[in-house]
């Protein structure tokens, strides 16, 4: 089965955000929105994520779902403002209540329960969802974050943070609850799919010799190509390559207004007796 991808990229954050229908049915997803944040100004919009329903309604589309991969560290998602807007439940991993446990506690967010309540669907490895005639399919894949999830849908999967384009290669795996081993088994899952598989991946970066964005490739490129997990790299030598990697690494730019929203599934910091939303700066906290 082949579903209909399209891509929507934010050049603010370097994320992609999909468009997905069953191209017999009209039913669709929308994997990974971006809800448009200014630091400098504490200003937020919501121009990224309506672009998606614009783009859905043009096209007659249902939308059925918004799935999160992860909880992204590194821009705000739009799922709460998708899920007012459409009705569609908002998906993402089982195990996002660890990391709602983890940042929970940093940010002192006493309105977050550690259960996953924010959201609608939580999946374990193996869990499926209908989308018209298509099957979504969710591979457990963490080690970036705990929670990471891989959407495989019809000859698509969309692997989140999880690996980058060949030329880029993979996710950090520094943050709290990651693990460098646990992404080299969650690679090595994503790379035993069909090698045709279509592999859509969560953000690009221009690497040194490429000057135009992608978000597209396939298993077998990446099995061939991935600087830093083509086949014959064994875990030993991914692990260390990985933390070595890491340890050069900044935090990203957006983490901590990031984390505070995308724990609550999109939405913002319930507003103080004064009416103002503020989000939380812990300093020295990370």
């Amino acid at each position: 089965m082949h579903p209909s991808v399209q891509a929507f990229f934010d050049h603010a954050t370097n994320t992609v955000s999909y468009l997905v229908h069953d191209p017999d049915t009209k039913k669709a997803a929308i994997i990974d929105p971006v809800l448009d944040f200014t630091p400098r100004n504490g200003r937020i919009a919501t121009t990224s994520a309506d672009a998606l329903l614009t783009a859905a309604a043009g096209q007659g589309l249902d939308i059925i779902y918004v799935l999160e991969t992860h909880a992204h560290a590194d821009h705000l998602s739009a799922a709460h403002h998708l899920r007012e807007v459409t009705g569609a439940p908002i998906v993402i991993g089982a195990q996002i209540t660890q990391v709602q446990a983890i940042f929970g506690a940093l940010f002192e967010a006493d309105d977050v329960t550690h259960d996953g309540a924010a959201f609608d669907h939580l999946l374990q490895d193996g869990d499926m969802l209908p989308l018209g005639n298509l099957t979504i399919h969710a591979l457990h894949t963490p080690g970036h974050t705990p929670a990471c999830v891989t959407y495989v849908i019809g000859d698509a999967a969309f692997v989140g943070d999880t690996m980058f384009m060949p030329d880029y290669g993979t996710a950090r795996a520094d943050f709290p609850g990651g693990s460098a081993r646990m992404l080299y088994g969650s690679i090595r899952k994503i790379l035993d799919l069909p090698p045709k598989t279509r592999i859509f991946v969560g953000h690009d970066y221009l690497p040194e010799g490429r000057s135009e964005f992608a978000w597209e490739t396939t298993v077998a490129d990446q099995r061939a190509d991935n600087v830093h997990m083509h086949d014959g790299i064994s875990e030993g030598e991914f692990i260390a390559m990985r933390t070595a990697r890491d340890k050069s690494l900044d935090a990203p730019q957006l983490i901590l207004p990031s984390l505070q929203v995308n724990i609550r599934a999109g939405a913002l910091p319930p507003a103080s007796p004064g009416g103002h939303v503020y989000l939380r700066l812990p300093i020295n906290a990370l």
